[in-house]
């Protein structure tokens, strides 16, 4: 790996945005290093619930912290995981893979220490690394200077944490008794920063909320937070998909029309209301949950933000704010995440760096999540991706520069997990183009068992964005259709995503592919 000298970079970053270097003194010796990297990522946080994104939900200003991070650097707009569960998405982040090649296929998937390769390539260039909140890829992250992490999921109050300590991972445990998970997690990378980090190296710190992940507790100084507000309604929130027999009636929702999740129990609401009206009544609810659990998020990022202004570090910083995928709030009657529809595919990506951005400043490049681990080894310095990352660094849109010719047109998607947890998602594959996005349900667990109606979806995206209309039968589109497949396939073939491991979903595939 080669690695560009420390002052090299900084100076090309001074040119690159038209600021001068400081001469001399403490400060000329801050700005000598590469920037600081602060990334925070919250779970299941939405695009439809960051203001700045402008969707239903933007007037009720539930991010205003979140939305100063993008008015004073970039939003990007096509950013998309490629399996939308936490693990795998995870995986993805620090591997810079995609699933068949780091193993992380679903919620059991891990990522030993060998493999952490984010944090293992940037103490390579002499960063100090950290590790606090939702870890969720099991194995101990040991090759973090230091960690403070959840065990699993974590709890939302009275939280435990795993650390590096005298006993043998993962026994080692201290506990926020009488705090909010959001809260909790806040105050320990404050400490951190604070006084847990070497001031002679830069940093790299991943802050991960658990929040606003499913059962939405909030800490209860919200508790009235909207209480007395009409949450805005999607305008599809009594249109479940009917894109083909793969997905019709299928996932769990706020209403009747599908399976009722988990939540809807502790939502208390009334069996005696009719199939809309429960709908509305279940969104309200659901809604004001999510949104309070939001809001937590939002004021703790200001808690960071506010320190690392009164210690000078935040102009000599990149930070990062995204969701670990989407989330469904109510689209097609749906919740949760899982499917390929693009509310639960799409995530929030929004990059603050004074030296390298224009303030306000958005991107439509198609991105996915193999690519954040090369484009943060780029900010640090490194003049190449290391061979074993199939992601590619995106540092040159932050830079407002053209998007590179050779820049994918398509990106990759596949869920595994074939009907679990009676959410009543069927694995499917696709790719999602600038306009066009095809899916392909082939609807069983990797052993061929449970299977459920293979089919096609294709959805044009400009005329139908809320993907309402299922045109894979209309001739109209065959030609744009036979060219996606065959993108899908070879992009299959080139990401070693194929399912040669796998003879019964291969059958299927090779028994409805034309």
């Amino acid at each position: 790996m080669q690695i560009s000298n420390f002052v090299t970079f900084m100076m090309v970053l001074f040119i690159a945005t038209g600021i001068s270097a400081p001469a001399s003194g403490s400060e000329s010796k801050r700005q000598e290093m590469p920037p600081n990297i602060l990334f925070i990522m919250s779970d299941d946080h939405t695009t439809q619930a960051i203001g700045v994104y402008g969707s239903r939900l933007a007037n009720l200003n539930p991010t205003p912290h979140i939305d100063a991070l993008a008015k004073n650097g970039m939003r990007f707009d096509r950013v998309f995981c490629n399996n939308s569960i936490c693990t795998p998405s995870r995986a993805s982040i620090i591997t810079g893979q995609y699933p068949q090649k780091n193993g992380v296929l679903d919620l059991n998937g891990s990522i030993p220490p060998e493999r952490q390769f984010l944090p293992i390539e940037l103490k390579k260039a002499g960063y100090q690394t950290a590790m606090i909140g939702k870890w969720h890829l099991k194995k101990e992250p040991a090759v973090f200077d230091y960690y403070c992490v959840l065990p699993g999921q974590g709890k939302y109050h009275n939280p435990d944490f795993r650390i590096r300590g005298d006993k043998p991972w993962p026994e080692n445990v201290i506990k926020k008794d009488g705090q909010h998970s959001s809260d909790a997690i806040t105050d320990i990378s404050l400490e951190w920063l604070k006084k847990g980090r070497d001031k002679s190296k830069p940093f790299f710190l991943m802050h991960h909320f658990k929040a606003p992940h499913d059962e939405f507790y909030n800490a209860k100084r919200y508790n009235s937070y909207l209480e007395d507000v009409e949450i805005p309604e999607p305008a599809n929130l009594f249109d479940p998909p009917a894109g083909s027999d793969g997905s019709r009636g299928m996932g769990s929702g706020v209403g009747r029309k599908h399976a009722p999740w988990r939540l809807a129990k502790s939502l208390r609401i009334p069996d005696k209301l009719n199939d809309k009206d429960y709908a509305k009544a279940g969104y309200q609810k659901y809604l004001k949950r999510y949104l309070r659990c939001v809001k937590g998020v939002d004021d703790n990022v200001k808690r960071l933000i506010d320190y690392l202004k009164e210690s000078g570090d935040l102009d000599n910083m990149v930070i990062i704010y995204t969701g670990d995928q989407g989330f469904f709030l109510g689209e097609h009657d749906l919740m949760d995440k899982r499917w390929m529809y693009e509310e639960a595919f799409r995530m929030p990506f929004i990059v603050h760096a004074p030296k390298l951005i224009k303030g306000g400043s958005t991107n439509d490049w198609l991105i996915n999540n193999t690519d954040f681990a090369p484009t943060i080894l780029d900010l640090a310095g490194f003049k190449t991706t290391p061979d074993y990352m199939q992601g590619r660094s995106f540092t040159a849109a932050l830079k407002g520069e053209a998007k590179p010719n050779d820049w994918r047109t398509s990106t990759y998607y596949r869920y595994w997990m074939h009907m679990a947890h009676n959410l009543a998602v069927p694995a499917h594959f696709g790719i999602r183009g600038e306009r066009y996005k095809l899916v392909f349900f082939y609807g069983c667990a990797p052993n061929g068992k449970n299977r459920t109606p293979a089919a096609w979806e294709f959805y044009d995206l400009e005329k139908d964005p809320h993907e309402m209309h299922n045109q894979y039968g209309n001739p109209e589109y065959g030609k744009t259709i036979a060219d996606m497949k065959a993108e899908l396939k070879s992009t299959r073939e080139d990401l070693n995503e194929t399912d040669k491991k796998y003879p019964a979903i291969q059958a299927i595939i090779d028994a409805n592919w034309q």
